[in-house]
């Protein structure tokens, strides 16, 4: 059966008029379906959106962090590395030191440099290693010898001063040529 025609008084003509076609209920709950579908999707998206945005934001504050903490720690470090590289350093240059053997020309360095900083005309008295004193005696060494006629600077043998260094004796106090005492010297300029 048909369904019947009704007829529909206009005061005026109609335009964009459409004929809009019946649906059936099943049609209608897919539309329906659909839209929600859709609404869902967009929904979802958004959402997605800003979890993305706060999770970026996170991100930022975190590799923010991870960088202020690297500049901090990079100043830290360093300060680290040079102090063991000095200490690194002091060590090797104190093996090959005590490696060195023990020569006429060793303790005569250390001796003129340890008088180098006595006043001319000081008496003085320069104390040695016992048998660094013998070595001296045995090449004849200049330092020995009295010097223009002066028999100011007396020689001494100490058995407990370490070999290589010495000891300056004067009215004015004590020049300490050790070589210990040099290398403690070096290590306390290094840390510095």
């Amino acid at each position: 059966m048909k369904p019947a025609r009704e007829i529909l008084p206009c005061a005026a003509p109609l335009r964009d008029v459409r004929l809009v076609r019946s649906c059936t209920r099943e049609e209608l709950h897919r539309e329906e379906l659909q839209a929600s579908y859709e609404r869902g999707r967009l929904e979802g998206e958004r959402a997605l959106g800003e979890q993305l945005i706060r999770q970026r934001a996170e991100l930022m504050e975190l590799q923010t962090g991870v960088l202020a903490s690297l500049r901090a720690a990079v100043p830290q470090v360093v300060h680290e590395c040079e102090g063991a590289l000095v200490t690194l350093a002091f060590e090797a240059a104190q093996r090959i030191l005590a490696g060195l053997p023990i020569t006429p020309e060793l303790i005569e360095a250390a001796v003129r440099e340890a008088c180098a900083e006595v006043e001319d005309g000081s008496e003085f008295t320069i104390q040695v290693h016992p048998e660094d004193l013998t070595l001296l005696e045995k090449i004849n060494s200049p330092l020995l010898l009295p010097q223009g006629g002066q028999e100011r600077i007396r020689f001494q043998a100490c058995p407990q001063l370490t070999r290589g260094g010495c000891l300056v004796q004067t009215r004015f106090g004590v020049i300490d040529a050790r070589r210990e005492t040099k290398t403690a010297a070096l290590r306390q300029l290094l840390s510095a």
